[in-house]
């Protein structure tokens, strides 16, 4: 794991090959956000989006949290970090690019939950791509009960995500969920013993980072281009963007493998 320069006191970003791992690190205060974890995590996007040899990334928590939410008195004073402050004012919007409601990176986000996953916590992970959960985990979105609004986007993106029942029971409640019941509604993937949650994380980024990076960008895009869309308009943007990979040497080199009986060897191209 090489630990990359973007990293902030409060968020850490390592990377592992063509994994990147982002790990909100303030775990004094059950990892709620803070503008320094903002400003890394916005930081760790742009990255996963810019570098060709990342093909996914996985956001957790340091010690046992994942996040507990959003603390609105750090969220809203700069870091004590001068260089952090100074990457801030070069970041548009960083707090929602960190919280992945803006600029969502180009590379699937694995969320790894343990503990508390609430209020912005949850907000945090209905952002990401595929979502693995201890079983004595936490979540819900607190907003409504606190006379709040959930900003990180998940009034328009729970009901999108699950059945429109389930998503307003959480949003106008404000109730605690636990692990089996999320799983139920189908808003995580998979619920792991408590401890395993980063694990098997990694064990899922490894088989998306195994397949075609081509291939899994473009599904990602097209699902997120064609949110709204009629089928018939949705089918050309998906074809936009599917001939080309259909097309490339990536595509080329599945079928061999295939027929070869051996991994095949991805280069992005």
């Amino acid at each position: 794991m090489e630990l990359l320069p973007i990293s902030t006191p409060h968020c850490r970003v390592e990377r592992d090959g063509h994994v990147l791992v982002v790990t909100m690190n303030r775990p004094e205060a059950r990892n709620a956000l803070s503008a320094d974890m903002l400003v890394g995590m916005a930081s760790a996007w742009a990255y996963a989006s810019a570098e060709p040899g990342v093909r996914v990334a996985i956001l957790t928590g340091a010690e046992g949290t994942f996040c507990s939410g959003a603390d609105l008195k750090a969220m809203g004073q700069p870091s004590s970090d001068p260089e952090v402050r100074a990457r801030a004012a070069q970041i548009v919007d960083y707090h929602w690019k960190g919280l992945l409601r803006e600029d969502l990176p180009t590379k699937p986000v694995i969320c790894a939950v343990e503990g508390y996953a609430v209020a912005g916590g949850t907000e945090l992970l209905v952002g990401t791509d595929l979502r693995i959960v201890a079983e004595s985990a936490t979540l819900g979105l607190f907003e409504a009960k606190r006379a709040l609004f959930p900003m990180g986007g998940s009034a328009v993106r729970l009901p999108r995500q699950i059945p429109y029942c389930h998503a307003m029971d959480l949003l106008l409640t404000g109730r605690a969920v636990s692990a089996a019941e999320a799983l139920s509604m189908g808003l995580v993937n998979r619920v792991v013993p408590d401890g395993q949650a980063l694990a098997a994380a990694r064990e899922l980024a490894a088989d998306v980072a195994a397949a075609g990076p081509l291939a899994v960008q473009a599904i990602l895009r097209t699902y997120r281009d064609t949110q709204g869309m009629p089928e018939r308009e949705a089918l050309k943007v998906s074809d936009e963007l599917g001939w080309p990979v259909i097309g490339s040497e990536d595509a080329k080199e599945g079928t061999l493998a295939f027929r070869e009986k051996r991994p095949a060897v991805y280069r992005g191209h």
